[in-house]
């Protein structure tokens, strides 16, 4: 093979290359379920970052009004509705994970640390954490059809 070949060999590689790497960046934009199925998630991407927001509820309201936040530990925030909260904020993709994003909790109102890692295609590992990532929990989303 001439040298010209073996040039273009590796420009076209390793443009094939940087494509998937870039596509991958974003296999986590889409509707994902929580665990309990309850809620589901929009995963969205702004500039570079990636952010979450509750765009489905399976019981949407609680004494026949809109499910608000209430739990909240920022009293002036308890009134906001549920539905259309952003509960994913600022991930940056980081080679094979999601980081340095945080998570909202609307069942303790607490926002925690997170790392989002992709199972596989119909899995995403959400661990949330205070501090240090091996002090946390994990729980499974699953990608809605």
């Amino acid at each position: 093979m001439t040298v010209l070949k073996k040039i273009l060999a590796l420009i076209i590689f390793s443009g094939v290359h940087f494509s998937l790497f870039s596509q991958s960046s974003d296999s986590i934009v889409g509707k994902w379920y929580n665990t309990e199925k309850d809620a589901q998630v929009e995963i969205y991407k702004e500039g570079s970052k990636f952010f979450g927001k509750i765009v489905w509820l399976q019981d949407p309201t609680e004494n026949g009004k809109q499910k608000v936040d209430k739990n909240n530990e920022d009293k002036s925030k308890r009134e906001r509705p549920i539905m259309g909260m952003k509960l994913l904020n600022n991930f940056e993709y980081k080679g094979s994970t999601w980081e340095n994003g945080t998570i909202y909790d609307p069942k303790n109102g607490k926002t925690y640390s997170c790392i989002i890692k992709k199972k596989d295609n119909k899995t995403l590992e959400v661990r949330g954490y205070v501090g240090i990532s091996l002090i946390g929990r994990t729980v499974e989303w699953t990608k809605a059809e």
